[in-house]
């Protein structure tokens, strides 16, 4: 992986260089991770006139091989506790006679940009921006490789609790249970606090699981996510517990498949994120639900769980290939439920198939 480390570099040198700037102190802790690899935490990137450095706050611990650092970055240590690494690196970027040095003003408070100023006042700060950001995303096939198997895990952890019973199990138990299951799998761990909404709960986005207990008659709706090797997937789905669904229920259920389904379509190289927005958004508009419904219907996942693009109506740009997004549009009724189904998918050309479904359990309204 050291050669694609240092290409991701050179990429933002060029970004940096095109701006003014020199140097470059990375400190979000994905955008390190996506540059340099799995650091300790709190480590910062030193992107340098004269060599790259990877700044530590302690030495590195012990992790598998494919959980490590960059192996071509020279690490520096602090020399003693409580040091800031974003300070160090800067420090250490003056003493590489940079004049221009760019930070990631948004990851950064007042009081840490302030230090950064103070340790090299010959130093000119410039904002990175979004720079690193924009690089991650379009995914490898390495990193595509990650999130398929994060989605293999999520959706194993998912069937299995499908398989047992869960009439009078509460919303908290069986989200814990689904985050075991995920470890058990071989997940580094959920890759976001996972959801389980039942009755009148299911179909809210972000749902914090209670204690209340699943009911005969229920919309069932989980959404989860497993990490793996750092990259997230995401996975939701809807069901109802032990009798068969009821009218409304059915006619729900269709009208959000249906709005999943054309978003899920409207996933090619070129199309706006705007457009893939409206698709799914149009459908559930035309049946009466443009009020109350989400900010947004899909977002970018990665070593975040939610990064750029934005599948919303205001979203500018369009995407590209292998860009993997989630596809989560949903409708809850106050004091009835809801449903809400959510695929992680690749953007990939007709010429290869289409979009790349990663999360593939099955998209039927089971009765449990």
């Amino acid at each position: 992986m050291s050669d694609v480390y240092a290409a991701r570099r050179t990429r933002l040198r060029e970004r940096c260089h095109a701006a003014g700037s020199q140097s470059a102190v990375i400190s979000h802790p994905a955008n390190v991770r996506y540059l340099a690899g799995a650091a300790p935490t709190g480590s910062v990137l030193l992107l340098g006139k004269r060599e790259d450095l990877l700044v530590c706050p302690g030495p590195p611990d012990d992790r598998p091989t494919e959980a490590r650092p960059d192996e071509s970055l020279r690490p520096h240590l602090l020399k003693g506790p409580g040091g800031d690494p974003a300070v160090a690196a800067a420090d250490l970027a003056a003493a590489q006679d940079t004049d221009a040095l760019a930070v990631e003003e948004h990851h950064l408070t007042v009081a840490r940009h302030r230090a950064l100023a103070s340790v090299a006042p010959g130093l000119r700060l410039a904002d990175l921006g979004s720079a690193v950001e924009q690089l991650r995303v379009v995914k490898d096939e390495e990193e595509i490789s990650c999130l398929r198997i994060g989605a293999e895990i999520a959706d194993q952890a998912l069937g299995e609790l499908l398989e047992s019973i869960l009439v009078g199990r509460t919303e908290r138990h069986l989200a814990l249970e689904l985050e075991r299951r995920l470890v058990d799998h071989g997940a580094d761990g959920p890759a976001f606090p996972t959801s389980v909404a039942t009755g009148p709960n299911s179909g809210r986005r972000g749902h914090r699981p209670t204690d209340r207990r699943v009911e005969e008659g229920d919309f069932l709706s989980v959404c989860l996510g497993a990490t793996y090797r750092g990259y997230r997937c995401e996975i939701g789905r809807t069901f109802v517990i032990g009798t068969s669904p009821a009218d409304w229920q059915i006619e729900l259920y269709d009208l959000v498949f249906a709005a999943q389904r054309a978003g899920r379509e409207s996933l090619v190289p070129g199309a706006a994120y705007r457009d893939v927005d409206r698709a799914a958004r149009q459908v559930l508009d035309s049946a009466g639900y443009a009020e109350g419904l989400q900010p947004l219907t899909g977002h970018g996942v990665g070593l975040e769980i939610d990064e750029d693009p934005q599948l919303a109506p205001s979203a500018m740009g369009k995407l590209d290939a292998c860009v993997p997004v989630t596809v989560e549009p949903g409708v809850h009724l106050p004091g009835r439920g809801g449903v809400r189904i959510d695929d992680t998918l690749v953007v990939r050309p007709e010429a290869d198939g289409g979009p790349e479904l990663l999360t593939i359990t099955t998209k039927e309204l089971l009765a449990l």
